[in-house]
């Protein structure tokens, strides 16, 4: 797969506990992704955050571990994020979701080389 150099990135910022259809909601969305044909999805759990209702969330406090920050990063054509954001809306009750231009300097795959 290929991606132009002007591409998009999508930023999805949810909650650890945050699900949909009983599984957690990152993983539907990295899965949705996958299956639509975007070039790559990656997941990454925050330390600290706060959101909408300003409710800390930090791996300090032991009862509010629980729901750490999570964020999902998608980076392709402005057009294949266009398509993909009609099923996001759907999977999406709390959170916040961003777009923005960025350049792509390398993509690539080993092939299966080392």
């Amino acid at each position: 797969m290929k991606l132009p150099t002007q591409a998009e990135r999508l930023r999805i910022y949810t909650g650890e506990s945050d699900t949909a259809n009983g599984r957690p909601l990152h993983e539907i969305i990295v899965e949705e992704a996958r299956r639509a044909g975007l070039a790559g999805a990656t997941v990454l759990r925050g330390v600290s955050g706060f959101g909408a209702n300003s409710r800390v969330h930090t791996a300090k406090i032991l009862r509010l571990s629980e729901d750490l920050p999570m964020v999902t990063e998608i980076v392709d054509a402005p057009e294949k994020i266009d398509a993909f954001l009609p099923l996001l809306d759907g999977l999406i009750r709390e959170g916040l979701v961003v777009r923005e231009q960025v350049q792509v300097l390398v993509y690539r795959h080993n092939n299966g080389r080392k």
